[in-house]
């Protein structure tokens, strides 16, 4: 199990914590902006460059991390063919988002023409909002079967009265509280990620932006957070 690609994932995943501070700083600094853009165009002018320094420092802390979904496929793609399915759709899309945002990244610095940098944007942000549909569901599911999972185990151990029933019930909801956090980091990210797509009036606001980058970030945070 510990190969070449499981110990390159495993370095790259360390850096989970690093990218959620750097993500909020980025989206603390884009709400920040907004506040004083009218009133101090000055300090405005200081928060963007925070915003955008934030923003290229995540994308190179990010480099390789399309390996994870591939590690993720090949190490174990699901439980049942449905999971299976859902697995390869969400993976597939968010290594897609990994890759190109690589490109992205070097556009953006002026590694790469400069011209490149919206079609890279689209094709990563395209991606990414494919992948997270595909996570969303499939974390939904899985939290369906963990109520249900709860509800039998307190029916046969008569309300949770022994000790192992009661440890089970724990993680039950454990889990199903870092299932939550996952939806609620994708689909604020998804929401980030539209605004790339079909910029429209609502997901491209500075508080839209803001609000789902945090929501993002600190659902992030909470479940990176060592226990």
């Amino acid at each position: 199990m510990n190969d070449t690609v499981d110990k390159l994932v495993i370095f790259l995943a360390k850096r989970d914590g690093i990218d959620k501070l750097v993500k909020t700083f980025q989206y603390v600094s884009k709400l920040a902006r907004w506040q004083v853009e009218a009133s101090h165009p000055d300090v405005a002018q200081r928060f963007k460059q925070w915003e955008v320094a934030s923003g290229l420092g995540r994308k190179a802390f990010r480099t390789g991390r399309f390996l994870t979904g591939f590690n993720a496929l090949r190490r174990g793609p699901g439980s049942s063919p449905a999971f299976k399915i859902l697995a390869v759709l969400a993976n597939a899309g968010e290594m897609v988002y990994f890759f190109f945002d690589h490109f992205l990244w070097l556009s953006r610095i002026g590694t790469l023409d400069a011209k490149l940098a919206g079609r890279m944007s689209f094709i990563s942000a395209f991606g990414e909002s494919f992948g997270y549909v595909f996570f969303i569901i499939a974390d939904f599911i899985m939290i369906k079967e963990g109520v249900e999972a709860e509800r039998r185990l307190l029916i046969s151990s008569k309300e949770g009265d022994s000790e192992d029933a009661k440890e089970s019930l724990r993680k039950m909801r454990a889990d199903r509280v870092m299932r939550l956090m996952a939806v609620a980091a994708n689909v604020a990210d998804f929401i980030i990620a539209l605004a790339d797509i079909e910029p429209n009036p609502f997901c491209n606001h500075a508080v839209t932006l803001g609000v789902s980058g945090l929501v993002s970030a600190w659902a992030g945070w909470y479940r990176n957070w060592p226990t």
